[in-house]
């Protein structure tokens, strides 16, 4: 028996003719592979608005949808809207920092509203080490010469900054002061990133935490400079749209029950600007939290597009209070207990993370080290009902492993961790860089 006998099409010679690019019927060509191309922008600026690997996947459609929309590529930087801002790196355990030869370059970046991850080959990390993160871009420093950089990850676009030495003192004048400066002047606690108009000068403004010191530079500045008015000793700050947002509280002691000002920091104003002038940030007094209605606040965070000042309502940590700042600017004090069902992670930096990303903990929460335990523990906003978030005990570095993936997360807010890949801070470790501590002391 023949089993290669043709079917009985075959045998009457009546094949199908195949489909050519040619033979496409009017209806399949006026479909979405010829959208007008004003249309097809509409619809990449649409998916951008949601994220950028979004606009990345529209723009993979067809070749027609690609020419059509603008390529990220080359203006991630200079662009606000091509930011990847719900886009965290992600801290890897047993000291495996980015640029580790064990990671073959690739470094992984965490989604903070959907939970998704995905790898960046960023081999540029053999001579860089990260500093911050603002609006998903990396704020990087590269050995030997200090440049200041930012990254976006996603595109590989990079703006030069000027070296950070240029802030520090001399090599020579003084090697016990050289050695120490650097301690202080890597170590950061807020950056922000703001564009001009025309996108022709990028303005980055760093506080050094430690020394309560704000540099800025733009990207065709050769040095950073230092503003003629000096930082109150520091509490906590966060950068949005542009600029820096910060408390301070005149008794410096909050159990003192003293009122906590709530000043915005903006970049300096280079459009209009006369030549050879030197423009400056600026600080204002926005807002003012009453000691009566927080006695002791604690930290600023961005939640969506609103800032929420976060404290207690007593000196013993345990009642968390909440209150937005565009209520108090309004000098409407009125308590949040819903944050859109999202989770805050509290510590050096804050996160705003989705429930859907994180669902076995509760919406409207907070994540932080609890007071009196020291494990990390989840706080409901609406009944104060202290919840154990992960298992582990931090202060005794018994933290069960794999490590929870909430670990991870909060190990982002502690930038002595999170830039080493450690896991948590370790009490018991200084996290030191192990390599190239010469370039990277401080960071």
């Amino acid at each position: 028996m023949d089993r290669k006998r043709p079917s009985a099409a075959h045998a009457r010679g009546s094949k199908r003719p195949r489909r050519t690019a040619d033979a496409v019927p009017a209806s399949d060509a006026s479909g979405w592979a010829s959208l007008h191309a004003d249309l097809v922008r509409l619809v990449g600026w649409r998916a951008l608005a949601g994220d950028i690997r979004d606009y990345v996947r529209f723009r993979a459609v067809c070749p027609h949808w690609r020419a059509c929309s603008v390529c990220p590529r080359g203006r991630s930087v200079v662009d606000p809207r091509f930011y990847p801002r719900r886009w965290m790196m992600l801290p890897e355990s047993h000291g495996l920092y980015p640029g580790h030869g064990r990671l073959r370059g690739y470094i992984r970046f965490f989604n903070l509203s959907t939970g998704a991850i995905v790898r960046c080959l960023l081999p540029l990390f053999k001579n860089h080490c990260v500093l911050d993160s603002v609006d998903g871009l990396l704020l990087l420093q590269r050995d030997e010469d200090t440049a200041v950089r930012l990254l976006n990850p996603f595109t590989g676009d990079i703006v030069d900054l000027p070296p950070l030495a240029t802030l520090v003192p001399p090599p020579g004048s003084n090697p016990t002061i050289n050695e120490i400066a650097w301690g202080y002047f890597r170590n950061i606690g807020a950056t922000s990133v703001s564009v001009s108009a025309d996108g022709a000068v990028i303005t980055v403004l760093i506080v050094f935490y430690n020394i309560s010191v704000l540099g800025f530079a733009t990207s065709k500045d050769h040095r950073w400079n230092v503003p003629s008015w000096r930082l109150s000793p520091i509490g906590r700050l966060i950068s949005s749209q542009g600029k820096l947002y910060m408390m301070d509280n005149p008794t410096f002691d909050t159990v003192l029950h003293g009122d906590t000002q709530i000043f915005q920091i903006s970049p300096p104003e280079h459009e209009g600007m006369a030549s050879g002038s030197s423009p400056m940030p600026s600080k204002k007094l926005i807002a003012t939290c009453p000691a009566g209605k927080m006695p002791t606040p604690q930290y600023l965070a961005q939640c969506d597009s609103e800032i929420l000042v976060i404290g207690y309502r007593d000196g013993f940590f345990m009642h968390p209070l909440v209150y937005r700042l565009s209520d108090l600017i309004l000098d409407r004090i009125v308590p949040v207990t819903s944050i859109e069902g999202n989770v805050l992670f509290i510590a050096e930096r804050i996160l705003s993370v989705s429930r859907s990303a994180l669902p076995n903990l509760a919406g409207d929460s907070i994540v932080i080290v609890h007071p009196r335990e020291v494990y990390l523990a989840e706080c409901r906003l609406n009944t104060d009902t202290w919840l154990q978030a992960a298992d582990g005990r931090i202060a005794r570095c018994d933290l069960s492993r794999p490590y929870s993936l909430i670990y991870h997360i909060f190990s982002c807010c502690h930038r002595a961790s999170w830039n080493k890949g450690t896991i948590l801070y370790q009490y018991k470790n200084n996290n030191n860089w192990k390599v190239k501590r010469k370039w990277r002391q401080g960071a």
